[in-house]
């Protein structure tokens, strides 16, 4: 490690706050725990959280312990998650491939004790002579797991300020819910993680919430909307890629129209704030800076059109270390990134860095 990187990271949390957004992405989000497993090896702690979805409930499992239990009570999130099964499987060959299928399989079909199970009707209100429903599945055990990790008494004394999102189903506006100014539950949480059709809304002060993946999946504006009195760094983990090989079968074609869908907000957000800082710097060149450090999941070759409902033991361990590894890259930019004089500066891995990250899997992470 040089002087210059370990000077880069020990100012985060420190001379300059820290703020984490984290995005959405259902069981792609034990990439969220491996990244912030690497912050907090550095003790580097963020001062402010901004999640939506699973991201969302990673900010509270964090936001809502202390620091010597956050991590243990993240890895107890993501083996109650986890399917069961034997063997530890690498990447990149047909027998990956139909493993991971068949673990989404499984989850759809049997759901997950500890985050979602059927509904009746459900899925067979689809049928001309069964009552209507509006989800497949309920997330009724996603609020008893977070009962049961979560202290929300903790949570809302505001050591870590903690923002959710979520999207009003009705007139698609964008709600936030901030532990400055709200009282959160585990109904908050639920709310922001209910996508639609697959979990139902949840209404909230006569409003009907869902999850924001389909309109704002990495709530990147949020902290960048707050007046600006000091410099701040702020780290947003990605769990959908706008970069990744071209597709070669159905599968990943449906795979990359997900991460499309998921991942284009992010590209017009950061495009609209390179516009507001260029006039920043124009007009009030001395004023606070901003240090923006991007990360986002670079799926491995294995990984199929259904990856969010995969919950493979091999998957979710593959995506945490990844989420490490990035982490600990991507914390190492900030040191050796020249110096800038404008007032925003964005860091980010290369696609090509994510990709050989994401290749190399749990068991060569751990070697």
């Amino acid at each position: 490690m040089n002087p210059s990187s370990q000077s880069g990271r020990e100012k985060l949390g420190a001379e300059q706050p820290l703020v984490l957004v984290l995005g959405g992405g259902n069981a792609l989000g034990s990439y969220l725990a491996g990244a912030y497993a690497a912050l907090l090896v550095r003790a580097i702690e963020p001062q402010w959280i901004v999640g939506v979805s699973i991201g969302a409930v990673t900010g509270a499992i964090i936001a809502g312990n202390a620091p010597e239990d956050r991590l243990d009570r993240l890895k107890a999130f993501w083996d109650e998650a986890m399917i069961r099964s034997p063997g530890q499987m690498g990447r990149g060959t047909r027998i990956r491939h139909a493993y991971n299928e068949l673990h989404t399989l499984t989850a759809l079909l049997f759901g997950r004790p500890g985050l979602f199970g059927h509904r009746y009707p459900g899925m067979l209100s689809m049928l001309p002579w069964m009552p209507d429903d509006v989800a497949l599945y309920d997330h009724a055990p996603l609020r008893r797991t977070l009962e049961r990790l979560v202290d929300f008494d903790r949570l809302n004394r505001g050591d870590i300020r903690l923002t959710i999102g979520c999207v009003d189903l009705e007139t698609g506006d964008e709600v936030l819910f901030d532990t400055t100014r709200d009282t959160l539950t585990p109904e908050h949480v639920l709310a922001s993680a209910a996508i639609t059709p697959v979990f139902p809304p949840v209404e909230i002060g006569g409003r009907l919430l869902c999850d924001p993946g389909y309109t704002n999946n990495l709530p990147l504006d949020v902290p960048f909307a707050e007046p600006m009195e000091r410099d701040f760094t702020c780290i947003a983990v990605e769990l959908f890629n706008l970069h990744a090989s071209r597709p070669a079968s159905l599968d990943s074609t449906a795979e990359r129209a997900n991460d499309l869908i998921f991942a284009s907000a992010t590209r017009r957000t950061l495009k609209a704030l390179e516009r507001e800082y260029a006039l920043r710097d124009r007009w009030e060149p001395d004023g606070p800076r901003a240090t923006l450090l991007h990360m986002a999941y670079y799926a491995g070759s294995d990984e199929r059109a259904g990856k969010a409902f995969d919950y493979s033991p091999s998957s979710i361990r593959d995506r945490w270390a990844a989420g490490t590894r990035d982490m600990e890259k991507s914390l190492s930019l900030l040191g050796d990134a020249p110096k800038e004089h404008r007032r925003l500066r964005y860091l980010a891995l290369g696609p090509q860095q994510e990709a050989v990250s994401a290749q190399l899997g749990a068991m060569a992470a751990s070697a």
